[in-house]
């Protein structure tokens, strides 16, 4: 078992970004987005990743993900299986089938655990995200965004990964709504040992969540540090006029 602040994520000079047309290694076309990127996520950490719509926050995502190949530079994964919880619970979901369905089908295609014990897991796990019992064999579009984000979570973490990437989770829900996601993503940190990576455009929702944050400008962090330190005694220029915005 890792140890309280020992790296789960390592991202090391990451450079990347897009090609549009051309041959493989042409880069006349290449457009990039991410410009030497650094930093780790700490075992039991909530990292929150801050900026501007355009910065490249969700580029690097895809990068952490292994959906698109650094240009230069490695990422680093410590753990296995790291998992994904998007900004819409609805995109996420398969409107034809169920609530039970959608959390189990990772299970399916793991292949582990027969019928019995994967509705045994799938059960467990949506007790654990508090979606009642009446909801299992609904359809997303019967549910409200709440609870279609406590699914998507639930279909997460039902594999049991050790690092949760956070994709603006909580960007299309009410702030009655925000405040019980945040509060089940902390619980559920302490109960599965988890670390997240908190992507947002929120300041006021990462003071709320995360420990450290980085701040992304033009695909590089040009500011990171303890949540407290950087959000009350800002040392950038443009991390100044986020933390306005914010006010």
């Amino acid at each position: 078992m890792k140890r309280k602040g020992e790296p789960v994520l390592e991202v090391r000079h990451v450079s990347g970004g897009y090609r549009s047309g051309g041959l493989p290694g042409w880069r006349k076309n290449y457009h990039e987005v991410l410009h030497d990127v650094s930093f780790t996520v700490g075992h039991g950490e909530i990292l929150g990743l801050v900026g501007e719509s355009g910065t490249g926050k969700s580029t690097l995502a895809r990068v952490i993900l292994g959906l698109l190949p650094p240009e230069k530079g490695e990422v680093v994964h410590h753990t296995p299986r790291p998992q994904i919880v998007f900004q819409d619970p609805y995109s996420s979901l398969n409107p034809a089938y169920s609530v039970a369905w959608s959390v189990e089908e990772p299970l399916r295609v793991y292949g582990k655990y027969d019928a019995a014990e994967r509705k045994r897991r799938v059960r467990d796990m949506l007790e654990r995200v508090e979606l009642p019992e009446e909801l299992y064999n609904v359809r997303p579009d019967e549910l409200s965004g709440g609870q279609r984000q406590r699914v998507s979570i639930a279909a997460a973490l039902i594999r049991r990964p050790r690092f949760v990437l956070l994709d603006e989770p909580v960007s299309a829900l009410d702030v009655t709504i925000q405040a019980q996601i945040l509060e089940l993503l902390r619980q559920l940190r302490a109960q599965f040992d988890l670390s997240y990576l908190f992507i947002s455009h929120d300041l006021g929702v990462v003071s709320q969540l995360c420990d450290r944050v980085l701040v992304m400008q033009a695909g590089k962090i040009v500011e990171q540090g303890k949540v407290s330190a950087v959000f009350s005694h800002p040392r950038e220029e443009y991390t100044r006029r986020l933390l306005a915005a914010a006010e």
